[in-house]
């Protein structure tokens, strides 16, 4: 009597809707639409090539971080010393090349180094002593904070600003690949797109493509169950932590090249917007899930609400409304969206 053949369920087919519903940028990718759409029917500028290069641009800056803070998130991790660490790289660049008189790319060498010895930190006190890295970044962003400003004072004799750095040798080639805009048909845009672009790629690649990304699922996952199948999980978190700590060194060089100038309070109260990204992004607080292409669009969102909402002619305040409304619903689609991914995975 022949038996009838019954299917794996472990390589049974998804439908195109299915495999895209449980996608973790679904909802990021719908938000950016809409806001877009909204925007566009409200200001002609805001959909113009002008308008694309002025949203663009905070979106950017914002965009490198929010990527980095996601891969951290998936890793199961939070880092809220980033935003602050923007301004302490930027202070040493501009410290070190205006007032000590080094070289631009000198003192972006050693303002790297100090940035990678702060993720290092971060990491390590995170595996080592095993308290939640909200703990030990809360305390690393206080004390970065405090350095940021006292140093700021000593060295300039009171005030909280660093000038000078536009004057320093090699500022105009560095100020030429971090800095200057490039123009695309016929507009201008800040080059911080270009980074920010590739960086996302990058972390896509990282992610989907290499064992790294398997390590960062895992150990954002089950960190105990991943450590019992051979993922190095203390390896991976510190180099999720170095990842957030050159991104945010990047940050910092990117924003004072433009300007020349540093304050010493750059960055601060800007770690919880990356995670607002990152979570507007797809990626879970309870780790495990996530991408680096959701968070671009968090960040994506972020800029068109912060640049349409003037195009628009409304009052600023009105953005930190879309913020909490963006963050709410992006929390309650991320929860539907891993729902339905468990169901269909069963």
């Amino acid at each position: 009597m022949a038996t009838l053949a019954v299917p794996d369920e472990r390589v049974a087919g998804r439908g195109l809707f299915r495999r895209i519903l449980v996608r973790p940028e679904l909802g990021s990718l719908t938000g950016a639409i809409a806001i877009f759409i909204f925007f566009a029917v409200l200001s002609e500028t805001f959909r113009s090539m002008q308008g694309v290069a002025t949203w663009l641009d905070p979106a950017s800056l914002l965009g490198i971080m929010a990527v980095a803070i996601a891969l951290l998130m998936i890793g199961g991790e939070f880092d809220l010393s980033a935003g602050v660490l923007t301004g302490t790289a930027g202070t040493v660049t501009v410290w070190l090349a205006a007032l000590e008189g080094w070289n631009v790319w000198l003192a972006m060498a050693a303002s790297l180094a100090i940035a990678v010895a702060v993720g290092l930190a971060n990491g390590i006190l995170v595996v080592r002593t095993r308290l939640p890295s909200f703990i030990i970044t809360l305390g690393m962003f206080l004390m970065l904070q405090g350095l940021n400003l006292g140093v700021t004072k000593v060295i300039t004799g009171g005030s909280v600003q660093i000038a000078g750095l536009g004057s320093a040798s090699g500022y105009e080639s560095a100020q030429t690949v971090f800095a200057n805009p490039i123009t695309i048909a016929g507009q201008q845009f800040r080059i911080a797109i270009l980074w920010w672009v590739l960086i996302v790629l990058a972390a896509t690649w990282v992610l989907t493509r290499t064992r790294a990304g398997n390590w960062i699922l895992a150990a954002g996952g089950d960190a105990n169950a991943a450590r019992a199948t051979g993922v190095p999980v203390a390896r991976t978190k510190i180099m999720l932590f170095v990842t957030v700590s050159v991104c945010a060194w990047l940050v910092g060089n990117i924003a004072v090249l433009r300007l020349s100038v540093v304050q010493a309070n750059m960055g601060i109260g800007e770690e919880l917007t990356y995670i607002v990204a990152a979570v507007i992004g797809g990626c879970l607080l309870t780790g495990g899930y996530g991408s680096a292409i959701g968070a671009a669009l968090g960040a994506l969102m972020f800029g068109m609400a912060q640049k349409g909402i003037v195009y628009a002619g409304w009052e600023s305040d009105w953005y930190k409304f879309f913020l909490g409304a963006m963050l709410l619903i992006a929390v309650i689609t991320n929860q539907f969206v891993r729902r339905y991914a468990e169901v269909t995975r069963r």
